[in-house]
């Protein structure tokens, strides 16, 4: 029997010598000490002594002991005590808890952040063998590549000589699979990253598309702030200047020499105002891949037979066989209103900042002016546009396009535009099929057989260049393989596509340089100082439908399926190709020539890298998407890679190139 005996120091009697009661506390506090001490001493004993009855005191102890000691002699206790000792207190840890619920608790206190870059750990390998793999193994390579196994092969050493190779062997093997394991899951961390990426890319695309519409509205409030400044200012110079009958009369006498625009009537509160420019321009098609679909607009429901627009998500004139002119907003779709005045279908267009001119099969040519419309603030009922973001649903927005686009356009009022026309240029006696205009002069073409430059600030007639009596004087001089009676024809290849070709197909100046394609086949450059053809550039075998130069090349369309490009300096062909049909219209910029060829997509030329291929929704991928087969693209026009193209059923598409 052990005892075991606790000693308590009482507490001095000193604090408790005020009254009895501290005595009291003092005696019962060495009643509870005494107690605790017995009950300790009977614990210890009982837990020594052995529970039976045995004349050895403390045998039990000794007993358990030797059990212990037998217990520790077997080798698996022995292994499970070494690798106890052995283990860290994070593996002792981690022995007694799951691997789930470890990392449960350590995701739970890691940011959202961090928890999208955990890669799947799906890899059946360790970090030890990736470490191994990462070593060069070139040496090992060249070692192996260097020794002949098979040049010695007797010996009586040969046989662990060989399998230690083997061995070696093996390992490298095991070795290449790990580094092709790792390769793998590099490249599935960066296509996840690509996958990260193109999302961030489509949130900060469609940021970018509300910043633009928002830089709209503003340039459009501005403008209205501006008009509305002049307006007043107009009205205050008219309210303090009187207008006497002698004033009237030296207007009146005067009438003749003033200029075009002082002679147009305006309403009160309204005069003729220079264009308005942009402080910025749209950027979002320059982000987005070539070939992506921006909108849809239903423009017409005929034939459309010319179009053009100012800038990206700017403003579009379009013509069609129904004889309307229609202005559209193409950052909305909505349409502005109707150029109205002409008499017959328009031919042909261009925009120039503010300013239209259209030239008419009624042979007249009419300049506007888009400054001077009041553009409506509620979007029309009759456009339907399209614009497609990086992350809509395309289905679901490719069905509702199609089903508002099948119906029939409804009207467009010309409240808004009735203000717009500035002058009428009506000099020709034949349709006009070609003009371009720049600083203030024009330069129209027509099935007259003539060219005709116009002023714009008096709206008079210039010079008339008469193709018939070059063409004849240049075939009395030489002999340039083509007389005056094959003019306005077209050779049996170009019969073939039954496309009627304008005498005057396309044109293009530039202060006294002019270059006229015709339906002989023939490029003409002109010098408008003297009124003589400076050269001619001959090539093609049907009629010219597009010219556009710049000042190093002239880019020229044709009806006999081909695109030449030509070098001004030397005059001769730098390149050409072809194409299954007619060139109908086309343009070019640095980059890209763009081309509508009898098909319902738009040809593309990427001058840099050399390539052809196909913008339009009759490319594979966008004709699967569609109800129906999309019409035949007739005309482009192109810009900083916006491209718009027209259709042979009144729908005008908007696409990146």
């Amino acid at each position: 029997m052990v005892t075991t005996t606790i000693r308590v120091n009482p507490p001095s009697p000193t604090r408790y010598h005020d009254s009895g009661l501290s005595s009291s506390l003092l005696s019962l506090q060495n009643t509870n000490i005494s107690s605790l001490s017995r009950k300790v001493t009977s614990t210890a004993g009982s837990l020594i002594s052995p529970f039976s009855d045995s004349l050895v005191p403390g045998s039990h102890y000794h007993h358990a002991m030797t059990e212990v000691s037998k217990d520790l002699r077997r080798p698996s206790i022995q292994k499970r005590v070494f690798s106890f000792s052995k283990s860290s207190p994070s593996e002792i840890v981690r022995s007694k808890l799951s691997a789930t619920e470890i990392s449960h608790r350590a995701l739970t206190y890691l940011p959202d952040d961090l928890l999208r870059d955990i890669p799947e750990n799906d890899s059946a390998y360790s970090l030890f063998q990736g470490f191994r793999a990462s070593v060069d193994t070139a040496a090992a390579k060249k070692h192996r590549e260097g020794k002949n196994l098979l040049g010695d092969v007797s010996g009586p050493d040969s046989m662990p000589r060989l399998t230690k190779e083997r061995d070696v062997m093996n390992e490298h093997l095991d070795l290449l699979g790990v580094r092709k394991s790792i390769a793998s899951g590099e490249i599935r961390e960066i296509d996840t990253k690509i996958a990260r990426l193109t999302a961030i890319r489509g949130t900060v695309l469609e940021r970018l598309a509300l910043l633009e519409q928002e830089e709209t509205e503003l340039e459009h409030e501005l403008l209205e702030l501006d008009n509305r400044i002049e307006d007043i200012q107009y009205d205050m110079v008219e309210a303090n200047s009187p207008i006497g009958d002698e004033e009237g009369e030296g207007a009146a006498g005067g009438f003749m020499s003033e200029s075009i625009y002082s002679k147009l009537p305006s309403p009160k509160g309204r005069k003729h105002r220079p264009p308005h420019k942009r402080k910025s321009m749209p950027i979002l098609h320059e982000h987005m891949p070539p070939g992506s679909e921006i909108k849809e607009i239903q423009c017409h429901a005929d034939f459309i037979t010319a179009l053009d627009f100012d800038y990206p998500f700017g403003k579009l004139v379009t013509a069609a066989l129904d004889d309307t002119v229609k202005v559209w907003d193409l950052n909305s779709g909505r349409g502005l209103g109707l150029l109205e005045g002409h008499h017959a279908s328009v031919k042909c267009l261009q925009v120039e900042d503010t300013y239209v001119a259209t030239g008419s099969t009624d042979a007249t040519i009419r300049f506007w002016d888009l400054s001077r419309a009041d553009v409506p603030s509620h979007p029309s009922s009759n456009s339907v546009t399209h614009k497609r973001g990086p992350q809509s649903n395309q289905e679901e927005d490719f069905e509702d396009d199609m089903s508002a686009i099948s119906s029939p356009t409804g009207p467009m009022s010309s409240a808004g535009t009735h203000d717009c026309h500035l002058l009428t240029l009506d000099s020709h006696i034949g349709e006009v099929s070609a003009l371009y205009f720049q600083h203030g002069t024009l330069v129209s073409g027509s099935a007259d057989k003539t060219l005709r430059q116009w002023d714009l600030s008096t709206g008079r007639c210039v010079q008339t260049l008469d193709i018939l009596w070059t063409a004849s004087s240049s075939a009395a001089s030489e002999d340039s393989g083509w007389s005056i009676t094959n003019l306005g024809r077209s050779n049996s290849r170009t019969n073939l596509t039954e496309v009627k070709a304008d005498f005057v197909g396309a044109l293009q100046c530039f202060d006294a340089a002019l270059a006229c394609g015709t339906a002989d086949g023939l490029v003409r450059l002109w010098d408008l100082r003297s009124g003589q053809v400076h050269r001619s550039l001959v090539g093609h075998t049907g009629p010219v439908t597009a010219l556009q130069f710049d000042d190093t090349y002239l880019v020229t369309g044709s009806l006999d399926r081909s695109i030449r490009i030509w070098d001004l300096r030397t005059g001769t062909i730098s390149d050409a190709f072809a194409y299954e049909n007619p060139i109908t219209s086309m343009q070019f910029d640095q980059q890209r020539i763009v081309s509508a060829a009898g098909e319902n997509v738009a040809k593309i030329y990427d001058r840099v890298e050399g390539r052809h291929w196909s913008c339009g929704a009759g490319v594979e991928g966008q004709k699967e998407d569609r109800l129906s087969t999309p019409a035949i693209v007739d005309r482009v026009r192109c810009k900083e890679g916006y491209l718009v193209e027209g259709r042979r059923d009144g729908v005008v598409g908007v696409w990146t190139c």
